[in-house]
Parts: structure tokens; sequence; C-alpha cells
């Protein structure tokens, strides 16, 4: 569809019913608005006209609703996309060339003609563009290029993994110009994670990938190659709760080490049964040599690998709760993980300065706020970020206005799940 059929379908709402799926809404004006700014803005930085032909794209951000840090040792992790995203108006090109314009971002240019990683790009969005680039162009659907500008409402650093869903994004627009749309999901977010590891330079899981790319609440088994994928049925509104996400405002700083210490000491205790991950070896296992882990490998190493072998077997009970219908065994099993999170994974705190714990401060506020009702963790990574809670839906705005008013303006903010992952909009779409 071209520009000017695409602004005036969108002006008339052909596109609300695939909106309204999108962001669980009923008023799509806003939606609307702003796709109809990026579309503007796509003609203003590419200097489109009316007749150009471009296409809308969406990938939603993720959140982790069980298994903490269990993804990377090959186990069981639950998760559901939101109604957060990145956008993108794009067009193709034959160029041999991708040039990406996010809102407030400078200028990504990307020449296709060589697509070995670049040294200068680690850690940068041209490293992902190029990465995802060169894998579709090695699975046979060779990449000309494209034009695309993006805008996010995704929170960053908030664990609701911006990253996977740009890699999703580029995913799914080369999925449709270069490939008639016939790559499935799953396959989109192993080429984003192949992109984040051999280009961009992050050794990540595949758990953020996926569940921006499927949609849903969905549970993911790791410990094949090829991941089990378990669709599972969630009303969060039927249960009568909504889900926030706090905004903890601790600074990411020099964090790196904190992260990378629980994959590798986790690793540390599988290599002492010759194995790679945790997965690989049993709870009984691991206990008949747990005096000689301790001297070996320390005692934090320890703790983190109880915390892995819970979690993990916790994450098979969340998912059947939910499938029983049981919200409340559901929610004493979040309850749970975020305790064994605190304690035995220790991903709360890196106590270098006692005196700033503001993600431990923002459980506690919430856990005073809650007086017992529904559940609170932490999310994602941890350290700094964000904490998840489950609030009840009478109380939700209370307990938002509480917080805000406690931790600063727009701290907390309430998200619904989302059924779409990754997506090309297109007018009258169910």
């Amino acid at each position: 569809m071209n520009l000017h059929d695409t602004m005036l379908a969108l002006e008339q709402g052909a596109f609300d019913r695939t909106l309204k799926t999108l962001y669980a809404c009923e008023d799509c004006k806003p939606f609307r608005l702003r796709f109809l700014n990026a579309v503007k803005a796509f003609r203003e930085e590419f200097k489109a006209d009316d007749s150009t032909e471009i296409a809308l794209f969406s990938a939603p951000g993720r959140t982790e609703l069980g298994g903490n840090h269990t993804d990377h040792q090959g186990g069981h992790v639950l998760a559901a996309s939101v109604n957060a995203d990145i956008i993108a108006v794009a067009a193709k090109r034959d160029t041999l060339e991708i040039n990406l314009k996010s809102e407030g971002m400078e200028m990504d240019s990307i020449d296709l003609t060589n697509l070995a990683p670049h040294q200068e790009e680690l850690n940068t969005s041209a490293a992902l563009l190029r990465g995802i680039a060169a894998k579709f162009t090695e699975l046979g659907w060779p990449v000309t290029g494209f034009d695309a500008y993006t805008t996010s409402d995704i929170l960053k650093g908030s664990g609701l993994s911006s990253s996977a869903a740009f890699e999703v994004l580029t995913g799914t627009i080369c999925s449709a110009f270069f490939a008639d749309s016939q790559v499935d999901p799953v396959q989109i977010a192993q080429i984003g994670q192949y992109a984040e590891n051999e280009y961009f330079g992050k050794p990540c899981g595949l758990m953020d990938q996926m569940a921006c790319a499927v949609g849903s609440v969905i549970a993911i088994d790791f410990r094949s190659q090829n991941p089990e994928i378990t669709r599972v049925e969630v009303d969060l509104q039927k249960a009568g709760y909504a889900l926030c996400i706090i905004d903890v405002g601790a600074d990411h700083a020099d964090l790196t080490p904190a992260y990378a210490a629980i994959p590798t000491e986790m690793k540390n205790i599988a290599k002492m049964f010759s194995k790679e991950k945790l997965s690989e070896i049993t709870r009984e296992e691991f206990m008949s040599h747990f005096a000689g882990l301790r001297r070996t490998c320390g005692d934090r190493a320890v703790l983190r690998a109880l915390h892995y072998f819970d979690d993990d077997e916790r994450v098979i009970r969340q998912v059947q709760a939910l499938q029983d219908g049981d919200f409340e065994s559901y929610l004493k099993e979040v309850r749970a993980s975020g305790l064994s999170s605190f304690r035995y994974l220790q991903n709360v705190s890196v106590y270098d300065n006692p005196e700033k714990q503001e993600t431990a401060v923002t459980i506690a506020l919430c856990e005073q706020i809650l007086h017992g009702q529904g559940a609170v963790r932490i999310h994602g990574g941890g350290f700094a970020g964000t904490v998840q809670a489950y609030v009840p839906l009478d109380f939700a705005e209370e307990f938002k206005m509480q917080i805000d008013t406690f931790l600063g303006a727009e701290r907390c903010h309430i998200f619904k799940i989302r059924s779409i992952g990754g997506i090309r909009l297109t007018a009258g779409q169910e």
C-alpha cells in the first residue's frame, strides 16, 4: 500500500481491529495517531512521496513471569509479550543498504555488500541490523535493503527487552520484504539471538527474543536446541489483577560483572559434573556433592544453583496453576520465586554500596503498600531496572499513585498481556 493510501486507511479506521488486539484497547485514536505520526516522520526523513510503497510493523516488549535466570542453564521459563512496542514504517529498496532512523537517534546506515561483523559496531543497533541481514542471506533470503523509521514506548532498562523487540521488528521486516513472510516466529527469534551473540557482542539466551516474537503467554523449555513452546491461556482481568512494572531508579552503570557472574557461577557448578549447564544434572546429583561444591565453587555459586533447581521446578507449577485456573496458587509461586531470587540467586542488590539499594527498597515498599495482597518479585536480570507486582484491579490506580508519590512520577507502569508477537499490519486484518 502506498504512503497516501496507508494514511487514509489509518484515518478511516481500517487498521482498528488490529490495533485493538495489539494494545488491548477500546479507543484506537491514540494508536492511530502514533502510526500516522510515524508515517509523516518517515516521509520527511526519507523524502518519500504519496506513491512510495510502505508497510507498517510492530514488535512487543516482554515480561518474565517465571524462571529468573533459568534460561541460560537450559531450564524452564514463563514469559509474555506486553502492550508496549516498537513500531516501524518501512519501504523496501534494492540498493544493498539499510537506513534505519529511530526517533531521537542518529540514522543507522548499513552497507550490505559486506555482511561480516564490524568491530566498530559492537554494542550498537547497527550491529544487530547487519547480523540479522547476514543470517537471512545465509539462510537463502538475500536482503537487498530497506528504509525504516521507528519509534518505541518500551521503557529503557526496564527488563521489557527493548533490544529483543528491535531484533524481532527487524526480522519481521526482513521476512515480509525478502521471504514472503514465510519465516516463523521461532526462527525470527533465533536470528535475533544470533545477531546479538555474534555481531552485537552479548552472549544472551533466547527467552527475550522468543517472547517478543511469539507473543501471548508462553512456557519455554530450553533443554533442547529447538526450545519447546507451550502457549498458556491467561486472563489477568478475569483473575482480578493488574500487572505492574516499577522502575526502581537505579543506575545500570558498571553492573556487567554482577550480571555475568550469575551464569558463570552456575556453569562452574555444572562443570564439576563435566556438564555445560545445570539442566544436565539432577538436584540429587547436586546435593550428593554439596560439601565439595562449597569448597570448590564457593557458597554463592551453590546458593545460585539451588535457586536454579527451585525456580526451574516452580515454572512447571506456575504453568499448571494457570492451566487449572488457580491464580492464587500461581501468585504463591511468584512470591516464592521473588524470595528465592533475593536469598539464593542474590540479584537484588550488589552490596558494594549498602546505602544504595533501590531495588530492595522498591520491593519492600510494594509489600508495605499491598499488605499481603497480590505478589512482588524482582523482574528480569536484577540488580537495577525494575520490580514486578501483581495488584488487585480495584487497587491498581491507588497503588500506582502511592508508588509514584514515594519514588517519583511515572515510576509505576500498568501493562496488559499482548496476544500477538512481531507483526506486519495490514488493513482489515483479523
